[in-house]
């Protein structure tokens, strides 16, 4: 017992300190564990098997597919609406409604389905998320008081009541509970958020951006020489490829893409398909061509001789996406083997398969007419193809050039919107199989198959975005974490801390017997789940009770909001957890803002169980 709590105190001074990463503190401290004997390799190890660990990861998922679709910019419009850009009606809302929610759906599920939502809004009303995400992972708490549902620990006391004799729980008994704990936590929270979190911080090794999409195509006025072409079913273009035409010879045309829509398994599982220029890919009816010049005489030749039809005429401002296709500045360096050669002489289309749709030259733009352009040292060229063949170049620029931003970065940014009608009814069925006992799912499987639906359905681009979703710091911590209330059951630790504080606390009275009872359940909660803690203090505080001669009711309902109102640590909660890495928390930041916001919950309910549940 003793090694245990040694370790356990060297974990906090460490976790404090934020001088050594959160999850190397965690790892160590399990391994601290084995070698001394406390925890088998099999115990230590079995936090990495943890349905709530695996939850995570695929909650990373689930949310990151959120982010891919654009629907919780959508989401977040919708509520931008009601509360406007105040910073302070954007943070109740936020607490109201993420209580609300969390009443009937598990506070974990809760915080999976707001944290895009409030990340997309902070963004756009120009508020850090910082200062938003903690206080939503601990709404989501505070509203699993409010019913009998909403949190593990209050079907236990409930059953431990019964048991006793003293008659089931209602499932609006917690609510006066809830509606206190809510309303005391968001007036509370108020100033410690903008105490303490003032801000979000700049990752470490972050690199600066480069030029977002959409101001390159402000810049190089590449909306107001786009036309959309579609070929209709007779068009003798039909068959052939972009190549085979070869437009930009013949008629001095850019082919920025093909696109082409497949809803024939209907619209929730439509797919979107760009194809550059020199993707070979034979032309086909109702295929749409994206076509960039300056002389829209060229655009209507090139029409009227394949029997096209004009979708949008150049100057229209035709919309563009960057589904699978994009764009990116490269600048020439002094001694590339482009330099004084002209576009048509460099390739560029046939050796790296991009084209150049604009070059920026001491502040001046050349947009038209480009292939007899020599290229100067410092030119910037405006390239557009693949995002795998932009990507490439900037692997293989060397001396030659160097690409600008991060191709690869803004390609994951680049939302999928057409799927956000798939995305949002996968997350749906997954709350309800989260928050609806009949349906005979548990909720690690629900995640589960909401995640793996979310990439198969291409929700997101692939497999290896969806293991970019993860943040592995916070799931190394969480599951290095969990094996510590083995150890603390294993030792007798927990009960020698819970039984010896209560025993010494009876001879004081009903309240100073209470106040016990809540602070070690809250301290205990610190590094033991909710759900364990409630099963070990329950049986205690219902014997202290009786043991005085009082009604235990007000007793267990003190277990269950301590071991609910955990706010202290970033690893006591999966939704504390979920929540860090998006806000870029520091273990430092959960006890600057958890610990006084946990203190304050204790005394309040100290006081309000009694009035509620009378001792007599």
């Amino acid at each position: 017992m003793t090694i245990t709590l040694l370790v356990l105190a060297l974990s906090a001074v460490f976790f404090m300190l934020g001088r050594v990463r959160s999850d190397l503190v965690a790892l160590c401290a399990l391994l601290a564990l084995v070698l001394f004997g406390v925890l088998t390799p099999e115990e230590a190890l079995s936090g990495f098997s943890n349905p709530v660990v695996i939850m995570m990861a695929g909650l990373f998922v689930v949310s990151g597919a959120i982010f891919q679709t654009g629907l919780a910019k959508l989401a977040s419009r919708q509520v931008l609406r009601w509360a406007g850009t105040s910073e302070i009606k954007l943070f109740l809302l936020v607490m109201l409604v993420t209580a609300f929610v969390g009443s009937f759906v598990s506070n974990t599920g809760t915080v999976a389905l707001m944290l895009p939502i409030v990340v997309s809004m902070a963004k756009t009303a120009n508020v850090p998320a910082s200062r938003l995400l903690m206080p939503l992972a601990f709404a989501s708490s505070m509203g699993g008081m409010m019913t009998l549902i909403g949190t593990a620990p209050n079907l236990i006391i409930s059953d431990t009541l019964e048991h006793a004799g003293y008659g089931k729980l209602s499932f609006f008994s917690f609510t006066p509970v809830g509606l206190i704990c809510v309303a005391f936590g968001t007036a509370l929270l108020i100033p410690l958020s903008r105490w303490f979190l003032s801000g979000q911080r700049k990752k470490k090794g972050e690199r600066r951006r480069g030029k977002t999409l959409s101001q390159l195509v402000d810049e190089y006025q590449i909306a107001e020489g786009l036309t959309r072409l579609a070929v209709p079913a007779g068009s003798p273009i039909v068959g052939k490829t972009v190549v085979q035409l070869d437009v930009f010879r013949r008629y001095g045309l850019t082919v920025i893409e093909v696109r082409r829509e497949d809803t024939s398994r209907g619209p929730l599982l439509k797919r979107v398909s760009q194809y550059a220029a020199e993707s070979g890919v034979a032309l086909a009816a109702g295929d749409v061509i994206y076509v960039l010049t300056q002389d829209v005489t060229r655009t209507e030749a090139f029409a009227r001789d394949y029997g096209l039809q004009v979708v949008s005429p150049g100057k229209s401002g035709a919309e563009l996406h960057f589904y699978d296709v994009g764009i990116a500045e490269i600048v020439l360096m002094h001694a590339s083997k482009f330099l004084n050669r002209t576009l048509k002489e460099t390739e560029f289309r046939t050796v790296y398969g991009v084209n150049v749709l604009g070059i920026r030259r001491d502040n001046h733009y050349l947009l038209d007419d480009l292939k007899d352009v020599r290229l100067h040292s410092g030119d910037v060229l405006l390239v557009q193809g693949s995002w795998e063949n932009i990507a490439r170049m900037g692997r293989l620029g060397g001396e030659e050039w160097v690409v600008l931003g991060q191709p690869e970065d803004e390609a994951a940014r680049v939302t999928l919107d057409y799927k956000a009608p798939l995305a949002g009814l996968i997350l749906l069925a997954m709350v309800a199989a989260m928050a609806f006992d009949f349906i005979p799912v548990a909720p690690v499987t629900a995640v589960m198959v909401a995640a793996v639906l979310m990439v198969v359905s291409g929700c997101l681009r692939n497999v290896e975005a969806a293991y970019k979703t993860m943040n592995w710091e916070s799931l190394v911590l969480f599951a290095a974490m969990l094996p510590m209330s083995v150890a603390l059951e294993k030792t007798g630790a927990s009960a020698w801390m819970s039984g010896s504080l209560v025993s010494g606390l009876g001879a004081y009275g009903p309240y100073v017997l209470l106040a016990g009872i809540y602070f070690v359940t809250s301290i205990m909660t610190l590094f033991i789940s909710n759900t364990v803690t409630t099963v070990l203090m329950a049986p205690i505080a219902l014997s202290a009770a009786l043991g005085l001669g009082v009604n235990p009711t007000a007793f267990l309902f003190a277990v269950s909001v301590a071991s609910s109102m955990c706010f202290a640590s970033p690893f006591s909660t999966p939704p504390n957890a979920l929540v860090m890495p998006a806000g870029q928390y520091t273990f430092a930041d959960f006890v600057k803002v958890g610990l006084p916001l946990q203190l304050a919950m204790g005394v309040v309910m100290v006081f309000a169980l009694p009035l509620l549940f009378p001792f007599g």
